[in-house]
Order: C-alpha cells, then sequence, then structure tokens
C-alpha cells in the first residue's frame, strides 16, 4: 500500500511509554525497528515483496530459521511458542 509509505503517514506516538509511531487513526503501531526497514533503501524492496508474497516471506524465513538450527542455536532457549 503506497500510501502507508508516503512521508507523513506515520507520526510519533504523544506519550510516555516507549517510542512509537502510529497511522493517522491511531489504531496502527510500529516501533523505530519496523519503521527502519521501510526508510532504509536496502531493506525496503525486501518488506515490499514479503508484503505482496507471503509464501516468498516463509520460504525465505524457513531457510534462515533453519540455518541458525543447523549452526548450533541453543533449542532448550527457545520460546516454547516456536
Amino acid at each position: 500500500n503506497k500510501e502507508i509509505e508516503s512521508p507523513g503517514y506515520w507520526t510519533e506516538k504523544k506519550w510516555s511509554g516507549p517510542k512509537q509511531y502510529q497511522d493517522p487513526t491511531g489504531e496502527l503501531m510500529m516501533l523505530p525497528t519496523d519503521m527502519a526497514l521501510v526508510w532504509d533503501d536496502k531493506f525496503k524492496p525486501l518488506v515490499q515483496a514479503y508484503a505482496k508474497d507471503e509464501a516468498v516471506f516463509l520460504r525465505d524465513f524457513a531457510g534462515a530459521f533453519s540455518k541458525l538450527l543447523h549452526l548450533g542455536c541453543d533449542k532448550s532457549k527457545m520460546s516454547k511458542a516456536v
């Protein structure tokens, strides 16, 4: 959605909590780390590709996660949800 990528769409949330950005409705939020992915010229194409095709994201995520496990990621310290 080009609208959510346009400058000024996301504004910094005015509150006493950790830094967050919100959409004009105040219903959606993004963390600074989320915004960095959209603002960075090298990461933005990946964000757009994953938003367009979830299967591409799932394929890439599975490959990266598998690599972590094969390189010796300590499974006992992983969340039970994984």
